[in-house]
């Protein structure tokens, strides 16, 4: 077991789509299997689960302010993967040597998750789905400077221009005024946390270089939370409107569904399946966060947000079908690995 989580640890992790496979031991390593129907739904699914996401946040904010929604939403994703990392045989309990790491990551999943559900907040959903998945745009910046070997070049650059430019078209536009109190600020709010989205992944790709994958993921919530409570109880009232179903399914949703069976899910398909297929099946993720916005929200959608959504899309596949491919280890830095989806 603890070399088939270091197959993905030294993969798993920077930033649009989840990466490479896991092997099940040293002495043999185990061949990819082929993608059939049922597999590819099965990653299908889960996009569709994390474009759902965003909405999922939005609808959860009618009822708690971000920093008590945040609390209870990590709070529900560590019991979930603490439990499978148990179930799995995976020793959680850090090494003295891993803590500085850890508490980065904690620390920066503090920062981005708030700004994400102030900006959600703020603008409408479908605005932020986009935007937040935006990331692989700062991810690849970063890349070029502190990830040996991962320089921006040629297509890339192209695709990093063009994603650049449907964010410009996104961010000045003007969602409904019903969702979107704030539309500027909470535009904004959304590019910045999709900034600290990148950061989290270059610092997590650093990390689990000496850290069990699941380990960082566990703790990287764990730590987040006394810093989520601390905030909530003294800036924000528990509740801000009467509790409903709604908010409460939406919670449930974010913790269980997405931090919960979609990591664990798109863990066994990255394990068994090549990454490489596997992976596009995350490109249409701000996609369906639009198409459940619209559905759920029935928001209006101008042409230059479709156009700008679209660049968005354009531009992270033409990111992510050209990166570099040293023999070692392949570079990732168009993906995004389960770390940032879980939270």
């Amino acid at each position: 077991m603890r070399a088939m989580l270091k197959g993905w640890q030294e993969r798993a992790f920077p930033a649009v789509t989840p990466s490479p496979p896991l092997q099940m031991d040293d002495d043999a390593p185990r061949r990819d299997k082929s993608v059939g129907i049922g597999v590819a739904l099965a990653a299908l699914a889960i996009s569709v689960f994390w474009g759902a996401n965003i909405v999922a946040l939005k609808a959860g904010l009618s009822a708690f302010p971000p920093s008590w929604g945040a609390f209870w939403r990590m709070g529900v994703g560590a019991i979930i993967i603490g439990l499978w990392a148990r179930g799995e045989g995976v020793h959680l309990w850090p090494n003295r040597d891993e803590w500085g790491g850890l508490f980065a990551l904690g620390i920066f999943c503090f920062i981005q998750i708030s700004l994400l559900n102030h900006g959600v907040n703020l603008t409408s959903a479908a605005y932020a789905v986009v935007l937040i998945n935006a990331h692989p745009i700062f991810t690849n910046l970063l890349a070029h400077y502190f990830v040996p070997g991962d320089r921006v070049t040629g297509m890339r650059l192209v695709g990093l221009m063009i994603a650049f430019a449907g964010i410009s078209f996104i961010f000045l536009g003007k969602p409904d005024a019903q969702w979107a109190p704030s539309p500027y600020w909470g535009n904004l709010i959304s590019v910045v946390s999709a900034f600290f989205v990148a950061v989290r992944s270059i610092t997590t790709k650093r990390v689990v270089q000496k850290v069990d994958a699941t380990r960082a993921i566990f703790w990287t919530l764990v730590i987040s939370e006394p810093l989520f409570l601390g905030t909530a109880l003294v800036f924000e009232p528990m509740t801000i409107a009467p509790i409903t179903w709604m908010p409460v399914a939406a919670l449930a949703y974010q913790g269980i569904i997405v931090a919960g069976f979609c990591f664990i899910a798109w863990t066994r398909l990255l394990r068994d399946y090549p990454p490489g297929v596997i992976s596009v099946f995350a490109f249409p993720t701000p996609l369906f966060g639009v198409l459940f916005s619209a559905f759920v929200f029935s928001e209006t959608l101008p042409p230059s947000f479709i156009a700008g959504a679209a660049g968005v899309i354009a531009g992270i596949i033409i990111v992510a079908r050209h990166q570099p491919r040293p023999a070692a280890e392949p570079s990732t830095a168009g993906q995004a690995e389960p770390g940032e989806r879980a939270a």
